[in-house]
């Protein structure tokens, strides 16, 4: 299955995602523009952990190994960033959870049912540490994560396979969520 542009149209090294969006290049860039308002003034690793929360509750694989693996480059070691989608799987919190934890399960909140998120998710998240602000950046990383990834699914585009090479068979394996990778 798959809606992409056939290769031979396109420059072979661009990432899958891109060539996703090769029909409608204004829709791209508007993305790109709207990642850029949202991490403007929010932190990087929250953004990071935020996307990955998001994307496990899609279930991106795509989305979950690209954010996986920008984790694991800048902020996280590799038990940390199994605690991550593990927080994220389950959807809770446990006590003595760490602040990616809380942010991580609060924005798969938000990707699997905005709705339904109640006073206390929000506490929840604010306790951790989040300023109000802090929490609506969370929101905007969701919801936008929610675009994307669902655009990517839906057209059944593949992560790239240097993300699958750059972190192995085994985080593959537990990055996978969706779509085999």
């Amino acid at each position: 299955m798959g809606l992409l542009p056939s290769t031979s149209s396109l420059d072979a090294t661009l990432p899958n995602y891109e060539r996703a969006f090769a029909s409608r290049p204004a829709v791209y860039a508007a993305w790109r523009g709207l990642v850029a308002a949202i991490t403007a003034s929010m932190d990087e690793r929250d953004y990071e952990v935020a996307t990955l929360g998001a994307a496990r509750a899609l279930r991106s694989t795509y989305c979950s190994l690209a954010h996986g693996s920008v984790l694991l480059e800048r902020h996280v070691d590799e038990p940390g960033l199994i605690r991550l989608l593990a927080a994220a799987d389950a959807g809770e919190v446990a006590d003595g959870s760490t602040r990616d934890e809380m942010i991580t399960v609060f924005a798969a909140r938000v990707a699997r049912g905005a709705p339904d998120l109640t006073q206390a998710d929000i506490d929840a998240v604010l306790g951790a540490g989040l300023t109000e602000q802090g929490a609506f950046d969370v929101i905007l990383a969701a919801a936008a994560r929610c675009f994307f990834s669902t655009v990517l699914d839906a057209t059944g585009t593949r992560a790239d396979s240097a993300l699958r090479q750059r972190l192995g068979p085994e985080l593959v394996a537990q990055l996978t969520t969706g779509r085999p990778a």
